[in-house]
């Protein structure tokens, strides 16, 4: 994805989720102005608050997290949940028809992480018509489709990814101060989340390094292992790596591992999964940007329950990322699945 064409899709969902928060803000702000009244609506509101799911495939620890995030959410809070994954990460048809399945069900609130901009477009018109609630967690819907389909987003929540890219180009630039050859591994090919972070990585690294091959390996750590290695060896003087994704990353840490190369040849990927954290603790992965899906998705269930209190939700928001490096490692492993450090949760003054 060229990065331009990244930019105009963000700022393009940020206006949509801007106008679903002003519909919900409208309907929130005719309540009583008795305290009591009030009181007794809201905790009204959590009792009938039923939410589902829909996120990507559990066979990624990434989305494991998240649901362990949804799930641990909803118990505290005492609302019910209901969450559906894809079969895979590439299980664009079946996760769309899992949506569908429940659009025509009672829940109050669905929160739904695609698996690409458009898959789950005809779900969300729907649910739109019924006027449900919908937040939309980690992968943005697609701001033209939604557009297009008169869908209505409540809110987003989800990680910057250009700044987690551009985290990434930085320690890069730490790691290898005389600069050199680097090369970048992404996701899936044209897919946003992978496009903002390749293009914060380049934002972010110093003019000595040169970003000179770009593949694709489809989130999957075989498949970045074999094209790591293809590109290593064309590339013989290759200092460094920019891996969109954990599991990738520890592929090609594998692959340079097999090459004789650990240590000389840098790799640091996003996301923050266990796997990676141990790798960076035992040097075999030299950094990665953690993202914290428990978070995310902890948060899409509050934000659930503020809607149902009629509260407006803000339109968009940061979730939490961290640098972990060989130095803070043990720290990260300590805290995980939960940030190591504070972060800002404006939905969790809402839920009150």
């Amino acid at each position: 994805m060229h990065a331009n064409t990244s930019s105009r899709r963000a700022a393009a969902v940020g206006a949509v989720v801007t106008a679903g928060a002003l519909v919900l803000g409208a309907c929130g702000s005719s309540g009583s102005a008795d305290t009591s009244a009030a009181t007794g609506a809201s905790d009204a509101a959590d009792a009938q608050t039923k939410i589902a799911a829909i996120i990507k495939g559990l066979d990624n620890p990434f989305f494991q997290t998240m649901k362990q995030g949804i799930d641990d959410q909803a118990k505290a809070a005492g609302v019910p949940v209901t969450v559906q994954a894809a079969n895979s990460i590439t299980d664009t048809t079946g996760q769309a028809d899992k949506l569908n399945g429940l659009a025509g069900q009672d829940y109050s609130c669905y929160v739904v992480n695609p698996i690409s901009g458009t898959n789950l477009i005809q779900g969300l018109a729907r649910l739109s018509v019924l006027n449900k609630t919908v937040v939309n967690i980690d992968s943005p819907v697609d701001a033209a489709a939604a557009k297009s389909a008169n869908v209505t987003l409540a809110t987003y929540i989800g990680t910057d990814n250009v700044q987690a890219g551009k985290m990434a180009g930085a320690r890069m630039t730490e790691l290898v101060p005389a600069g050199g050859d680097v090369a970048v591994v992404g996701g899936i090919a044209g897919d946003v989340t992978s496009g903002a972070r390749v293009e914060g990585f380049q934002k972010g690294i110093g003019p000595k390094l040169k970003v000179v091959q770009t593949v694709a390996a489809n989130w999957d750590r075989q498949t970045a292992l074999t094209a790591a290695t293809d590109v290593m060896r064309a590339n013989p003087n290759l200092v460094g790596f920019f891996v969109a994704n954990d599991d990738m990353g520890l592929g090609v840490a594998r692959a340079i591992a097999n090459s004789g190369k650990t240590g000389k040849v840098k790799v640091i990927s996003v996301d923050g999964v266990k796997d990676a954290l141990e790798a960076v603790k035992a040097g075999t992965l030299d950094g990665t940007v953690a993202q914290y899906p428990y978070a995310i998705g902890l948060m899409g269930v509050e934000a659930c329950q503020a809607a149902a209190k009629g509260k407006a939700l803000p339109p968009n928001v940061k979730a939490p990322v961290e640098l972990v490096t060989k130095d803070n490692a043990e720290k990260a492993l300590a805290a995980t699945p939960k940030p190591f450090g504070t972060y800002d949760d404006p939905f969790r003054n809402l839920t009150r």
